[in-house]
């Protein structure tokens, strides 16, 4: 991702990693033990996922964080080490939080202004489900690389791409998971993402040599992603109530509609590739919005609130919710029909919250009022509203946003996450972890067996991609030197375990932000990010097989 300019600079020049002497690695273990505990206890026996309330996940953290500080004062770390890390932790999150803010309030105006129902409109009319989840990895991966940020791609065409897939029934975790791949993929490949930069820094290589050295397993990897992701595409079934014709109509009646409103997120692209500071970029795009709102969507703006203004105000701030006239399918139903409609327990929700998860084929709908007995015309009639309705059920879901308040929960577990992981590295935890991870390399596929582990393991324990890097590039480097491999070895094995598993933590910094910008939990999407969890065996496969493990010429 690409988060600042100058972000990679500051990492690999300033990071302190902490060593402590007093402490051993079974007491370094123990508030990971313990954090790990109390996640799996919230998942696999807390029916609602929620034991302490909404903000589990980051009383967790916070719990795991006092664990963490219990363990330092046994072995005199004084608590002025701890809040100075924490500090420094906070500190390097900020520029996220900052885009996370502008994010909602981005998806919000974007919302009322047009664009993202005209992204739907002509995405709908472009992409067809049989290719659309391989056409989404190709379209993030394109954009990731022209931006280096896999965080801009997911802010700008993911929230459209997602929002397309859903009108069309396929899962948002297949969808999430085909974006996430993508923006990955593209960020890993891209010179200007600062991670991509930041790896052959650790590493002591060269950026041209790195991105080279990293095609050997990466390309192969979007490969395979994009095979399983065609065959997914062409069984996936997208039948029932999703018709498009009808959700294009009600899309046209309820916004204006044109090709001018792509001007938005062509700007928002184009200053990225100018090198914009993200947070201008993003901060234009939602300006932008708001004036394009007042210029095409003026209807919208008063029947959301009654007052353009208050609209606009809340859109960027809090929830905002399109209002879409269902009166006239409504009156098609009378009070039986409605009976009948919540006594089938796959679409009691209709009239409730709302959130219809099943596909419906007209058949199903007529068997709904086989107890009225109505001729075929009424029947026609009826059934027809009713498709109408879950039509407008499934638009409803695209059609709101939570705008900057929409973000809080994610920047409250980011924000979490890092006292965590500033505690951890004050006591001297994350030393001494990679530490025995790196005695016990003994050969060199135990080097990067080791390497990747110590990656993965970083990304859980400090929630945060650069440490992941940093830490075990400082950690390792060496020991590659002293098996004469090429640094490049290195910096290809950090990328391939660190940068793109980072989202696939529920707490990490980038699972966060992924999982808050698309509205898809990272457990939904999980199994779908397929190049991400795939990374990591594709550089160990080819370490156990000795495949392009390059060693130094003065071996």
């Amino acid at each position: 991702m690409s988060e600042d300019n100058n972000i990679s600079k500051f990492k690999a020049k300033d990071q302190n990693i902490v060593d402590n002497k007093e402490l051993n690695f079974f007491e370094a273990l123990i508030p990971v033990i313990i954090l790990m505990g109390m996640l799996a206890y919230n998942i696999f026996f807390v029916d609602d996922q929620e034991w302490f309330g909404s903000y589990t996940n980051q009383i967790i953290l916070l719990l795991g964080g006092i664990v963490s500080a219990i363990v330092g004062f046994f072995n005199k770390v004084s608590l002025g080490l701890m809040l100075r890390e924490i500090w420094e932790n906070l500190r390097s999150v900020f520029v996220p939080i900052m885009i996370l803010f502008l994010v909602g309030a981005l998806a919000g105006t974007w919302l009322v202004s047009g664009v993202i129902p005209a992204m739907v409109y002509y995405g709908l009319q472009v992409l067809s489900p049989e290719i659309f989840l391989p056409a989404s990895v190709i379209i993030a991966a394109v954009i990731s690389i022209a931006t280096g940020s896999s965080w801009t791609t997911s802010a700008t065409v993911g929230i459209a791409l997602v929002g397309i897939g859903t009108a069309l029934g396929i899962n948002p975790g297949m969808i999430a998971g085909a974006v996430i791949s993508g923006a990955y993929f593209g960020d890993k490949m891209s010179p200007l993402s600062d991670t991509t930069n930041l790896a052959p820094a650790m590493a002591g290589t060269d950026l041209f040599t790195h991105i080279k050295y990293m095609a050997y397993t990466t390309v192969p990897t979007i490969i395979v992603t994009l095979i399983v992701f065609a065959i997914i595409s062409a069984t996936i079934d997208t039948t029932g109530n999703a018709d498009i014709s009808q959700i294009l109509e009600t899309i046209d009646a309820t916004f204006n509609i044109t090709p001018w409103l792509f001007a938005v997120p062509v700007a928002v692209v184009g200053l990225i590739l100018l090198k914009t500071k993200p947070l201008v970029a993003l901060g234009t795009g939602v300006i932008l919005a708001i004036i394009f709102a007042v210029i095409f969507q003026p209807n919208v703006l008063e029947n959301v609130t009654g007052s353009k203004t208050e609209t606009i105000v809340n859109s960027i701030f809090t929830d905002t919710n399109i209002p879409i006239d269902d009166s006239t399918y409504m009156a098609n139903l009378n009070t039986q029909d409605i009976k009948a409609i919540n006594n089938n327990e796959n679409l009691e929700p209709l009239f409730a919250d709302g959130g219809i998860e099943k596909n419906f084929s007209n058949e199903e709908l007529q068997h709904i009022f086989d107890n009225a007995n109505y001729d075929k015309n009424t029947l026609d009639l009826k059934t027809e509203s009713l498709s109408r309705l879950l039509t407008i059920d499934k638009l409803k879901q695209l059609f709101g946003a939570g705008g900057m308040n929409g973000m809080l929960w994610t920047i409250y577990l980011i924000m979490c996450a890092m006292v965590f992981g500033g505690i951890m590295d004050a006591i001297g935890a994350l030393s001494r972890i990679t530490k025995a991870l790196l005695s016990i390399a003994t050969t060199v596929f135990g080097l990067f067996a080791s390497t990747v582990v110590s990656c993965l393991g970083l990304n859980i324990i400090a929630s945060d991609q650069y440490l992941a890097l940093v830490i075990p590039g400082k950690m390792f480097k060496k020991a590659y030197q002293d098996r004469g491999l090429a640094p490049e070895n290195l910096s290809r094995t950090l990328e391939d375990s660190g940068t793109v598993t980072s989202v696939l933590i529920p707490w990490n910094t980038c699972g966060a932000y992924q999982s808050g910008v698309l509205g898809v939990g990272v457990s939904e999407y999980f199994i779908y990010a397929i190049f991400n969890w795939l990374s990591p065996f594709t550089t160990l496969v080819f370490a156990a097989f000795s495949i392009k493990i390059r060693e130094l010429k003065n071996k």
